[in-house]
């Protein structure tokens, strides 16, 4: 009678395992942001966060082919489509799919976002308002960088000036210009270097 009582027990502990197993692996932060290095990856997520419902992988692709070309849907070429194709058929949404944060199938080219997926929003709207912080300032940058330039332009006229003979300016006035001109170059060299940075960092 024991080892029916034990046998019976057991039996009952049965399905709480098997409920744990259905449920899709819980995402680290590591695994987060493992995911959205990929710049593939992270388009892929982008573009099924906006859609309601399962997809074509074929407009995945070409979501994601568009945005790595500056491009639109309609303008793709071939080759473009193909580049982008290949690689997010054959690794990036299996990888998705491993980490269950969407149900891939690769046979018929659907793929259907989980619960999971939701897990990438904040992350996706952050790296936008990046973007576009970045891109603000980087314009207001060359905005800056121009209207230094101008004054670097006037300061070095009146020199010339002075030296020609053309103008005549005090000792004292021409030390201040000659020092506000040296600050003024130092000025524009830094913010090139910036507006230059923030170019390069600004997501296509």
């Amino acid at each position: 009678m024991t080892l029916k009582t034990d046998r019976s027990a057991h039996s009952s502990d049965d399905p709480a395992p098997q409920a744990e197993s259905d449920e899709a692996p819980k995402l680290s932060s590591d695994d987060i942001f493992h995911i959205l290095q990929t710049n593939r990856r992270r388009d892929a997520i982008r573009f099924l966060l906006d859609q309601d419902g399962p997809v074509k992988m074929r407009d995945v692709a070409e979501y994601v082919a568009a945005r790595e070309n500056d491009t639109t849907v309609a303008e793709l070429t071939s080759t473009e489509r193909q580049r982008v194709y290949i690689p997010l058929y054959q690794s990036h949404l299996p990888k998705l799919d491993e980490e269950g944060i969407i149900e891939y199938n690769q046979s018929r080219g659907i793929v259907r976002p989980t619960d999971q997926l939701y897990v990438f929003e904040p992350y996706i709207k952050a790296t936008e308002n990046g973007a576009s912080s970045l891109e603000d300032r980087a314009s207001g940058g060359r905005a800056i960088k121009e209207y230094y330039v101008t004054a670097v332009a006037a300061s070095a006229s009146l020199l010339l000036a002075s030296v020609a003979g053309i103008l005549t300016i005090p000792g004292l006035v021409l030390g201040a210009i000659i020092t506000a001109l040296f600050a003024l170059i130092t000025l524009v060299t830094n913010l090139s270097q910036f507006v230059d940075s923030a170019a390069s960092l600004t997501p296509r």
